[in-house]
């Protein structure tokens, strides 16, 4: 038993109410193998049925722990060890990572069209929206029934790592987790911020395809493994970082970590000339210019020794990916991968001309980016205030990147207007990659807030106290940026609520105008603190709790799979429905059937009713 699988069963934690934590989807093997043996009925996953040259799959569950095994049909032929023989003659094997990835080979070699696994089919390199959530698994099932409806995939699961997910659950138990910086809350919180981990997000991913039945229908989707970070302390890890995500179908490369301790050189140009390949810089400039950019030689200099340190990495790095899947994987749809270049990171907005060296370098490093994400300013979940001014910023990046083949990145693209999207489809034609986390978070706490479950209603009320509490620490805290950002967020629902807002005086003046507001998921200050919420340990607001990965920090997470029936409908039809709404928006799916999903979602009563129009 591997020491996350043996950590989780002493605590009782089990997939059933905290997937995702492990690699595996099958805690205790030996318990769940002797039930098969016997005779005991698991869950099958009809829908979830496909073929190997070994025969005919089905997945099945231990309802009440999580725990999954491969169900092979009888007469099929062993493709590896391990197995256990039921009393109706199939063979059962435990649902480990391993298997998985021995399972990716025999679909793929069997059916290299299949969808079950993320892939780079269709226009997945050109067209994609990107759907993150920052705290659950539970909005996997909506995106499947969207893009069922809509008749295309997207980026269906999207997470930063390490930021988000645990890069390496040992490193986890060992509480050697590094942190990030989160200035807003003038704390540094632990990686992995969301509990789960980068691998077991990519199983469940996958399991959750084959449950509901989407892969019947041949729509090919995406794992995008989000904000890879090279260089800097990442250096030292990055063969665990590859690892972790050979299953992501395309990786963003953030090359911030090495640009923050890239010193600029006194003589740029003497720099480059002594330590950049002269035909490659002759290249580069040649090719910046077929693209009809001009050139200012003294900056090309500047920004080339600026970002070369980063390049060299991000290209060894590169080459570890495509090795990895190499040596794990058979079939070309199997190892291959999209690339994408964040360059948002760079100082100040992004010019046409960076975004034109950016890409003719990656292009003479033989790296092929799909999707590059320059800076338009945009800040998280607000829209953009000038559609005039945006299109006029995105016409002249569009400009470069179709010259190159490549789609713009917009990250930090949740909440902004159906004008902003409507922008961003027209110029692009479409060729773009829409980056949305924060938005699903916030639509489960309107899941909750409206749903008439007691226990919905009791954890939404924790989770809002959670967030003012936050605030109110926030807004007399002695680091300058946290007291700015929480009485931004204080005195922005307060505001909209018609109140007053010179409620500084003191701790108890700004806790009664907080506490005198009707509690409301549309309160700034909520919006922004809500996914510290999931794993702080016993749920306390207190920055010492946040990014608890210790027991108390996953049963505090097991409160989110414990949500209603009723809370988890109001959830999936709201996250769908944005998803609609951006497609619509964007261009990316027709009005005539985005007004269709809208009309299904409206007339669904259950949660069943409306995964059953999952699978074809």
């Amino acid at each position: 038993m591997t020491p996350i699988n043996a950590f989780l069963l002493q605590n009782r934690l089990r997939i059933a109410d905290n997937p995702c934590v492990s690699p595996d989807f099958c805690l205790d093997w030996p318990g769940l193998s002797e039930r098969i043996v016997a005779g005991a009925l698991l869950k099958e996953y009809a829908a979830s049925r496909f073929k190997t040259a070994a025969g005919t799959w089905t997945l099945t569950e231990d309802v009440a722990t999580g725990d999954c095994a491969w169900r092979l049909a009888a007469g099929g032929k062993s493709p590896f060890d391990g197995g256990v023989a039921a009393p109706d003659r199939s063979t059962y094997y435990a649902a480990t990572f391993e298997n998985l990835l021995r399972l990716k080979n025999l679909i793929q070699e069997h059916d290299p069209k299949s969808t079950i696994f993320p892939s780079t089919g269709d226009k997945l390199g050109r067209s994609t929206l990107g759907i993150g959530a920052r705290f659950t698994t539970l909005h996997w099932p909506a995106v499947e029934w969207a893009m069922a409806q809509l008749g295309f995939g997207v980026t269906a699961n999207q997470n930063s790592i390490p930021r988000e997910l645990v890069y390496d659950v040992n490193v986890m138990l060992d509480g050697k987790l590094d942190t990030v910086p989160f200035p807003f809350i003038g704390t540094h919180v632990p990686e992995g911020h969301q509990g789960q981990s980068v691998e077991g997000m990519s199983h469940g991913c996958v399991l959750s395809k084959l449950k509901t039945g989407f892969h019947q229908r041949k729509i090919a989707w995406s794992f995008n493994a989000d904000h890879q970070p090279i260089g800097g302390k990442f250096d030292s890890r990055e063969d665990q970082l590859v690892e972790g995500c050979v299953l992501a179908s395309y990786i963003t490369f953030d090359l911030s970590p090495e640009l923050a301790q890239t010193a600029a050189p006194a003589d740029a140009a003497a720099w480059i000339a002594e330590h950049v390949p002269a035909d490659l810089i002759a290249t580069v400039k040649h090719r910046v210019h077929a693209a009809g950019v001009t050139l200012n030689e003294a900056d090309f200099a500047r920004l080339l020794a600026y970002v070369w340190p980063s390049l060299k990495k991000m290209k060894q790095r590169d080459g570890k990916y495509r090795a990895a899947r190499e040596r794990l994987f058979t079939t070309n749809p199997g190892r291959a991968y999209l690339r994408e270049l964040s360059i948002d990171e760079l100082p100040g907005l992004t010019t046409a001309e960076t975004t034109a060296i950016m890409l003719a370098l990656c292009e003479a490093l033989e790296m092929k980016i799909s999707f590059v994400a320059p800076a338009f300013g945009f800040q998280k979940n607000m829209p953009y205030p000038d559609n005039a001014a945006l299109k006029t910023l995105i016409e002249k990046q569009w400009a470069v990147c179709k010259d190159f083949g490549a789609s713009i990145g917009f990250h930090s693209g949740s909440g902004k207007s159906g004008e902003n999207y409507g922008v961003m489809g027209q110029v692009t034609g479409g060729c773009l990659e829409i980056k949305t986390s924060g938005r699903y978070t916030y639509e489960m706490g309107k899941a909750l807030f409206a749903s008439k479950n007691a226990a919905d209603q009791a954890l939404w009320k924790d989770w809002y106290k959670f967030t003012l509490e936050l605030a109110l620490l926030g807004s007399f805290s002695a680091d300058a940026t946290e007291q700015k950002m929480a009485r931004i967020f204080v005195t922005d629902a307060l505001q909209k609520s018609g109140k007053g807002t010179e409620v500084f005086a003191n701790p108890t003046v700004t806790r009664a105008a907080l506490e005198g507001l009707t509690p409301s998921p549309e309160h700034m200050f909520w919006f922004e603190y809500n996914f510290l919420h999931v794993l702080a340990g016993g749920g306390r607001p207190v920055k010492s709790a946040l990014g608890d990965h210790t027991a108390a920090g996953y049963q505090q997470r097991a409160r989110f799979y414990s949500i209603s029936e009723e809370g988890r409908l109001n959830y999936s039809r709201n996250v769908a429905r944005y998803i609609v709404f951006l497609a619509e928006t964007t261009g990316l799916g027709s009005a005539s059937v985005c007004a269709a999903a809208r009309a299904k979602l409206d007339g669904y009563a259950s949660l069943q009713t409306m995964l059953a129009d999952i699978a074809p």
